[in-house]
């Protein structure tokens, strides 16, 4: 069994979590347009959506200019705020580290603007353990298109069959699927393991901990 070349990780509820600071964005928004504060656990299971479906999820209206206005009060109050309370799963940094000594490229691929995630890495004093991160206005359609990933792989110079896609939920793993890469599941959100039963899935990991397991396993003698 050979290894992979490439990890591609989403960010938020893979290797990070802002569970407080986005609920924040929600409730401070959703009150500045007269909308019913949403439950911390409706919030939560959006993670992984772009604002603007996340709205509609939450509130079913659809209309563009209700979409955008959305996302400029929560990005007023959860960006600023998302780089200092953003904290890493158990394991992230053990396992970026194991990546690295083996060679293995390590990128973020994630809706999430690069430019947050950048801020957090870079206050984690991580940032010199990710090759690059593709965001949410890299490309011109959000996952699950495979725009993100494609140009994942394009900036990591390696073919899909050498790369692998961890994310927590099922628009990670359509994403995957569309892009011709192998795909793992990380069970740090709100997605069960069962979710991801329709998805082709080389690996469902309970954790960060559990991936690095299994890429131990593909990378026997590295």
């Amino acid at each position: 069994m050979s290894g992979y070349r490439a990890v591609f990780f989403d960010f938020d509820y893979t290797l990070g979590d802002a569970t407080d600071c986005i609920v924040l964005g929600f409730e401070t928004a959703f009150a500045q347009m007269g909308l019913p504060r949403p439950g911390r656990e409706a919030v939560r299971e959006t993670i992984g959506m772009t604002l603007e479906n996340a709205f509609t999820h939450l509130t079913g209206e659809n209309a563009p200019a209700r979409q955008a206005l959305f996302r400029r009060l929560y990005v007023a109050v959860a960006n600023p705020i998302q780089v200092e309370g953003t904290r890493l799963f158990p394991g992230t940094v053990e396992l970026l580290e194991w990546l690295r000594a083996r060679g293995i490229l390590a990128a973020i691929v994630s809706t999430k603007r690069r430019a947050v995630i950048e801020a957090v890495l870079a206050r984690q004093g991580i940032a010199d353990l990710v090759a690059f991160c593709v965001g949410g206005g890299d490309v011109a359609h959000y996952k699950p298109s495979p725009d993100a990933a494609l140009l994942a792989l394009e900036k990591a110079g390696c073919a899909p069959s050498e790369a692998l896609f961890a994310g927590d939920t099922v628009i990670d793993a359509e994403t995957a699927r569309r892009a011709g890469i192998d795909f793992a599941a990380v069970l740090n959100g709100t997605t069960p393991a069962e979710a991801f039963a329709p998805w082709p899935t080389v690996c469902i990991a309970p954790n960060l901990d559990a991936l690095g397991a299994f890429l131990a396993g593909r990378h026997p003698f590295t």
